[in-house]
């Protein structure tokens, strides 16, 4: 289930609702490299897709998070 709102917390920081990986979380972040670093996520090892286009890695920094985004994060685990 998508959120499609936002809200604003007693400190004053803006939350927004976002579909990750299925999951709706509530989370205060700008842009999808901070999200990815919320998660403590290797770089390197992550591929990311918003609302169904996979965001190139250079462009994490520039791409704004927004109420009611679908996120997929992808993180690519060795074994063997």
């Amino acid at each position: 289930m998508r959120a499609i709102y936002a809200n604003l917390k007693e400190e004053g920081a803006f939350v927004m609702m976002l579909s990750v990986n299925g999951e709706t979380i509530e989370i205060n972040v700008s842009t999808l490299d901070e999200l990815v670093q919320h998660y403590k996520l290797e770089k390197q090892l992550v591929v990311t897709e918003v609302n169904g286009v996979i965001i190139d890695r250079d462009n994490w920094g520039s791409t704004a998070v927004e109420p009611g985004m679908k996120i997929e994060l992808v993180h690519f685990v060795g074994g063997g």
